[in-house]
């Protein structure tokens, strides 16, 4: 790589600056929870500048890549970002992180609290020098609590949420099993930007800044509570833990005459149409079908009626005869074919684009959509410390003391 940064390819520019333009977030994170929230915050016009390591995450340096340090993964999360690369165990490299931190509106790490104290960087430190300044810290587990200290990754959380135990109720056995995605780094990715949210609203209103912390663990059970708790809601407990109609091993994609789709008569009106659709009206009489909640004790019965149904269309019938009718239906997308949905090739929700270094690649828009203050991309991925010199410029540095970090191995330039 050359010691001179390449000036970046222009990226396709929103129509308007995104709501947080003239934010700037510093990213002090790893793997893909803190990323993540840190994209998210980018996404919507933040200045975001991720403070790496000398030689980047794991998520860098994973496979398939083009080239080093630049992994499919960071081409996605990595996007509307500033790469510093610095070594934070160092003297210079700190004071480097510090006065970076100075000029920012908010700190967003999932760095466990006691690193972050023997670096130097512990967040009510942080805010104390800086009383307009947001630290949100999203860690494995809430820290006033025993698990406090403990490492924690995507599936220990799934398994410790109670996660894993959902899923496994509607598998043969009642296995556990964890959910085939990073789903708990990627729902409290969104809690942090959401709390940094909240937390700009305050700031705006008081000047104030704020400590938050996310727990993984925490967040994850009140997620996982919401449909899940029922009769467990009162007390004492007035029906078994768990949804039947989620835990129904008949609750799936169905076999169509020529593939797979999904039919889900819901209330009372999609029964009786599908019923009729079906050329069984008379099912509606039946007590185990006749009222919402008596679907709900008989769930398996409802949906076996749906799976032996299913073989006697093709899923584009399936599709046309429930558009009719109004009731939900969808086919099976393969993920590695969206271009081919007819409704996310025409809304352009991946689209080819030119990155500087690593050509070609597939850009994943964002869902939300904003008449203002638009979501969109302003950068591609940098790479690792690709403005390091730009950013210490930023904070006051002048060049002789940029380049004497850089000597000493310190910090990185790409």
């Amino acid at each position: 790589m050359s010691d001179t940064a390449e000036p970046s390819t222009p990226a396709p520019a929103p129509a308007a600056p995104g709501a947080l333009d003239g934010i700037r977030v510093v990213e002090l994170a790893t793997i893909l929870m803190g990323p993540y929230s840190a994209r998210i915050l980018g996404d919507h016009g933040a200045d975001v500048i991720r403070i790496e390591s000398l030689t980047g995450d794991s998520s860098r340096n994973s496979l398939p890549a083009r080239s080093p340090a630049m992994s499919s993964l960071s081409l996605l999360v990595q996007r509307n970002k500033r790469s510093v690369s610095l070594d934070l165990k160092s003297p210079e490299g700190l004071a480097a992180a510090l006065d970076i931190i100075a000029t920012a509106d908010v700190v967003v790490t999932n760095m466990r609290r006691s690193a972050l104290v023997r670096l130097g960087l512990d967040p009510t430190e942080l805010c104390r020098r800086d009383p307009g300044l947001i630290v949100c810290v999203g860690n494995g587990y809430g820290s006033d609590g025993p698990y406090g200290a403990k490492a924690a990754y995507d599936d220990a959380i799934q398994a410790g949420s109670g996660l894993a135990w959902i899923v496994g109720q509607a598998r043969p056995g009642a296995e556990p099993a964890y959910v085939p995605a990073i789903m708990a780094d990627k729902i409290c990715g969104m809690t942090i930007a959401q709390s940094v949210l909240a937390a700009l609203v305050h700031k705006g209103r008081t000047g104030e800044g704020q400590e938050i912390e996310v727990p993984m663990l925490e967040t994850m059970v009140a997620f996982n509570l919401i449909e899940h708790q029922r009769g467990h809601v009162f007390e004492p407990p007035v029906d078994p833990f768990g949804s039947p109609r989620l835990f129904s091993p008949e609750r799936r994609p169905y076999r169509s005459a020529d593939g797979w789709v999904a039919i889900l008569p819901y209330d009372d009106r999609h029964w009786r149409e599908f019923f009729a659709l079906i050329g069984q009206p008379e099912l509606l009489q039946d007590p185990r079908f006749a009222t919402h909640n008596d679907r709900i004790k008989n769930v398996d019965d409802a949906y076996r009626v749906i799976a032996e149904a299913a073989p006697g269309r093709t899923t584009a019938e399936w599709l046309e005869a429930c558009e009719e009718r109004s009731i939900p239906c969808s086919a099976v997308l393969d993920p590695a074919h969206i271009a081919d949905d007819p409704h996310l090739g025409v809304v352009g929700m991946v689209e080819v684009l030119e990155h500087p270094t690593e050509g070609a690649y597939r850009h994943v828009k964002d869902g939300p959509r904003f008449t203002r203050t638009p979501m969109g991309l302003h950068r591609h991925a940098p790479r690792l410390g690709q403005h390091t010199r730009e950013i210490l410029a930023e904070a006051g540095w002048d060049e002789a003391r940029v380049e004497a970090l850089l000597s000493s191995g310190a910090g990185r330039q790409a």
